[in-house]
């Protein structure tokens, strides 16, 4: 016997974490490079990475705001609200405060020969709020394993082919979030490290730095790929 199609009521529903994954993914890759660029003390452009993190923070402060204080998916999935809008707003506030910082110190940034031990005894005291972020995201590694989140439905094209084993998206996806966790805590862990300016990377600092890339390209193409596969679930749903 043929499966009852799934029917979804999308005006009840709106969802927007295809642009939230697109830019989290730019977001981390940003920060990766920029990061990369201060501590091999090579060009940096402040004005134009101030831009950049204007840009994405912007979208993701406003998109993960509403997310988190009005759950509009409460209908439907009411966990993905907190699973997507949280770390959402959270990287959203972060990247506007990038944005102010670079474009408030551009000419000391350029200026300056060994720019990153200002800056590293600047954001410092962020290491508790990266250690905080850090635990909200392994927790989520948890629940998403445990409860199995983010599995799509068989009418979602692509990803709905691995309906039947729910533990693949599962995993896959936990698992990034776990990876970003683990970025968060060694950045944490980096930035006291960084104001004496005799510090040498190490392995884990390198490390750091794939992680944030692989993190940051999955979730850049996953949340590209998601503009195909959403518009195809909401046309395979509608009423």
């Amino acid at each position: 016997m043929e499966s009852e199609k799934l029917i979804i009521d999308w005006s009840q529903l709106p969802t927007y974490n295809t642009i939230m994954a697109l830019f989290v993914g730019i977001s981390l890759i940003s920060i990766a490079k920029v990061g990369k660029a201060l501590v091999r003390n090579t060009e940096v452009n402040p004005i134009g990475w101030a831009l950049n993190f204007a840009a994405l923070g912007l979208v993701l402060t406003i998109t993960g705001a509403h997310m988190t204080l009005t759950w509009p998916l409460a209908k439907y999935f009411p966990f993905d609200n907190i699973l997507f809008g949280e770390p959402t707003f959270a990287f959203g506030v972060l990247d506007i405060i990038l944005a102010f910082y670079f474009w408030k110190n551009a000419s000391q940034i350029t200026l300056d020969n060994a720019p990153v031990v200002q800056i590293a005894k600047h954001f410092t005291p962020f290491s508790i709020l990266l250690y905080g972020l850090a635990l909200m995201l392994v927790s989520i590694f948890f629940a998403g394993v445990d409860f199995q989140f983010f599995a799509a439905p068989k009418e979602e094209p692509i990803s709905g082919n691995f309906a039947d084993y729910p533990w693949l998206e599962a995993w896959g996806l936990s698992l990034i979030f776990l990876g970003i966790g683990a970025s968060s805590f060694l950045t944490g862990m980096l930035l006291p490290k960084l104001r004496v300016s005799t510090y040498q990377i190490n392995i884990l600092d390198k490390l750091n730095y794939l992680i944030f890339m692989l993190t940051g390209w999955f979730m850049l193409l996953f949340g590209a790929m998601n503009y195909y596969t959403h518009i195809g679930l909401i046309l395979n749903t509608m009423k």
